[in-house]
């Protein structure tokens, strides 16, 4: 099976655990870092590749010894002082330092951006090695210690939960722990001048001029948390961010137990809240359930699409099926051209991967009925928590679920080019 990303990660081994050492300079964009991976060989390894952008590299070493590199074009490969068999683990360091580029890619530059006043991370799907080693493949998930020291003035947010904090000589130190298993491409660090302030249970980090917009934007957090909770199981992270901007974002960014989203996204009219919605709803499908490979982006952007449906219908907007129709006319005049299970990687963000994947939920809905669609999905995120999915073990799990053939209606939307029909609307 072809990788969409083949220059990315290396499945000769795993990394259990990344803990990274950071200080950065805001003004000078200098990033200087010490990266320790925990890493498991799949298979007997006498060096193995680590994908890490331009940056000086003063040293690395594995298991406290000196070990031979080199580096380019992406890659650092380390040649191990002794071989490691299978199943054994190892601890390698890399010390480096420079400033952070984003990595290139088909949707601009990924990763590690400066912003007017500080920095963000937007990592999907490559951008990772903008800013730390590591393997970077969406299956390969760890945990992480992020430690990050910056000058006062600036607030620092990263995945997990703050569990240290100190401040010397102008600078302050900030250290998260995220343990539950997160995959690269969503590990975030967030730097700006922001104002701290929690609104049901979700914290809030924004400049302190938009906190009337962002208030009124996010009121709605609780009720929509509630939701998502009923249809789709229990919240599977400690705590949630969101991080507000002070720069305008072309789209809000995916993060584990976070999510980021432009100051253009905040109008104080609540009139971006679908993509709250959609942002919230990653929490679930992206960041607990993750893809094993990038071919199956549905099982994330078609879910959480379908969630943007699920909130319009319990808040008073429109229901599910009416979106469904009217997007379901929408897709029948674009090009029949892709197969929704394996876009392609030029297509994984196309617009016909969110709304086809949405559209192939409401097809199987409509087909199983509320009273066992939801506990379905329920019983999805609860036995793949904080996994590796794929499309096939989704399509396996759903017909465990009910006696009804759903094999033919899932290759239908999933593995046919064509669009499907859906169900007419009920007569009002």
């Amino acid at each position: 099976m072809t990788s969409y990303f083949p220059e990315h990660g290396d499945h000769r081994y795993g990394v259990s655990h990344y803990d990274l050492t950071l200080k950065y300079r805001v003004a000078a964009n200098r990033l200087d870092g010490t990266a320790r991976l925990t890493v498991s060989a799949a298979e007997p390894l006498s060096a193995l590749d680590l994908d890490l952008g331009r940056f000086r590299i003063s040293g690395v070493t594995v298991d406290g010894r000196s070990a031979r590199y080199v580096h380019g074009k992406g890659k650092l490969r380390v040649t191990l002082p002794r071989p490691l068999p299978a199943g054994a683990r190892a601890g390698i360091e890399v010390r480096y330092s420079g400033s952070p580029v984003p990595v290139p890619s088909l949707w601009g530059g990924l990763g590690w951006e400066e912003l007017t006043d500080g920095a963000l991370v937007a990592g999907q799907p490559i951008g990772a090695p903008s800013w730390f080693p590591c393997n970077d493949r969406p299956g390969d998930k760890a945990s992480y210690r992020i430690s990050v020291t910056t000058a006062s003035p600036y607030q620092v947010i990263a995945n997990g939960v703050l569990v240290a904090k100190r401040r010397t000589a102008g600078n302050t130190t900030w250290i998260y722990d995220q343990t539950e298993p997160m995959a690269t491409y969503l590990a975030s660090v967030q730097i700006g001048r922001y104002q701290l302030s929690e609104i049901a249970g979700t914290r809030l980090a924004h400049p302190a001029r938009l906190a009337t917009r962002v208030r009124r934007d996010f009121g709605r957090q609780g009720e929509m948390m509630a939701l998502f909770t009923d249809r789709f199981g229990p919240y599977p992270f400690t705590g949630y961010t969101v991080v507000v901007t002070d720069d305008d974002l072309d789209i809000p960014v995916e993060a584990q137990a976070m999510s980021i989203f432009g100051r253009n996204h905040v109008d104080g009219m609540r009139g971006f809240e679908r993509l709250i919605a959609h942002e919230l709803a990653h929490q679930w499908f992206g960041n607990s359930l993750t893809v094993a490979c990038w071919r199956d982006i549905w099982l994330q952007e078609g879910f959480a699409a379908y969630a943007e449906w699920l909130w319009s219908e319990a808040s008073g907007g429109p229901p599910a099926a009416d979106h469904a129709q009217r997007w379901h006319h929408r897709l029948t005049q674009l090009p029949q051209d892709f197969v929704l299970a394996d876009p392609g990687a030029a297509m994984l963000f196309d617009d016909r991967v969110y709304k086809r994947g949405a559209l192939a939920l409401h097809a199987l809905r409509q087909a199983l009925g509320d009273e066992i669609f939801f506990p379905v999905l329920r019983a999805w995120t609860t036995e793949h928590r904080h996994g590796s999915v794929t499309t096939q073990e989704f399509a396996g799990h759903v017909q465990r679920h009910t006696s009804r053939p759903v094999g033919p209606l899932l290759s239908a939307w999933l593995h046919d080019k064509p669009l499907p029909p859906v169900a007419p609307l009920p007569r009002r």
